[in-house]
């Protein structure tokens, strides 16, 4: 199966958009890692970008009230628990000097309960700041009818409001579900890495919020090299299980814009394993309704010479 590169050319996607002036490309490294699930980045996304309240649902679903990302949450932070045998404590038999095998949170116990091995139960919380992936190769931006999802020159892709009709043909079309409509006007959103601030030199909302610089902003090549490290040092420190999400140009939509470090498999965090650009077969397409098309007037043009000899 050929990639969306062999597809579609170019990996700096503002360039092959037309920018005769592009910027250097731009993009967010989230290190779930670190991440401490404060949401201050939702609510700095929301207030920047004066997005709807996405209310206060109890979703049953630990600390997560919003669920996924919508047309009123442009940032939505995630917490998966899982569940994990307890470590013994360090005067317990059989403890070793090492520590917890994990990372994570001991889980409360009530009072008068046993707080041995046997009975104590642990678990860790995952937790990321998922977001629009601003893919190299943007699915939403080849089916968008009247130009109102756009390449900025930083790479980005952004919707403008003003412009969408509310077709819908982007939902389907991103791979990884990111794209929205808001109910009260059928229009689409998502985040747009604060295009405003990225043009005026600032960093986004989000990445500015972040007290633990879980979210990183910066030129794409310089996260990859830093993405790169850390998830270098987490392996030196005994954390096998980190790994990169997003970032390899030759995946099937040529590396993202927004790209992650993980502590487990992608679909842990609702991410799917392995997106393609759902457009990929366009191109392909295009060329054998060509060839029909004229295959089809050729045949029409003999049937008339013939016919009329």
């Amino acid at each position: 199966m050929p990639d969306a590169n062999s597809l579609y050319g170019p990996l700096d996607p503002a360039p092959d958009a037309g920018w005769t002036d592009a910027q250097p490309r731009m993009g967010f490294f989230t290190d779930t890692s670190v991440c401490i699930g404060c949401k201050a980045c939702e609510v700095a996304c929301k207030e920047w970008n004066d997005v709807p309240g996405s209310g206060l649902d109890l979703l049953g679903m630990s600390y997560d009230n919003t669920g996924a990302l919508t047309a009123n949450s442009w940032r939505h932070v995630a917490f998966v628990e899982q569940p994990r045998p307890a470590a013994p404590a360090a005067d317990e038999p059989g403890s070793s000097a090492a520590g917890p095998q994990f990372l994570g949170m001991p889980g409360a116990q009530p009072p008068g309960r046993g707080t041995g091995a046997q009975t104590r139960s642990d678990f860790r919380w995952l937790m990321m700041s998922d977001v629009c992936k601003h893919c190299t190769h943007a699915a939403c931006l080849d089916v968008c009818p009247t130009g109102s999802l756009f390449r900025t020159e930083f790479g980005t892709v952004v919707v403008q409001e003003d412009i969408c009709n509310g077709c819908g043909y982007c939902i389907p079309a991103c791979p990884y579900g990111v794209i929205d409509q808001r109910k009260d006007d059928g229009r689409a959103w998502k985040c747009t890495l604060c295009y405003d601030r990225l043009g005026a030199g600032l960093t986004p909302a989000c990445a500015q919020a972040c007290p633990t610089e879980s979210i990183q902003y910066g030129p794409l090549d310089e996260l990859r090299e830093r993405a790169a490290q850390r998830v270098a040092t987490l392996h030196e420190r005994g954390v096998p299980q980190a790994r990169l999400y997003g970032h390899d140009p030759t995946d099937g939509v040529g590396g993202d814009g927004a790209f992650f470090l993980l502590l487990d498999e992608p679909e842990v965090y609702g991410l799917p394993p392995d997106p393609v650009v759902t457009t990929r077969d366009l191109p392909r397409m295009w060329k054998r309704a060509g060839l029909a098309a004229l295959a089809m007037a050729a045949a029409a043009v003999a049937a008339f010479v013939g016919g009329s000899s």
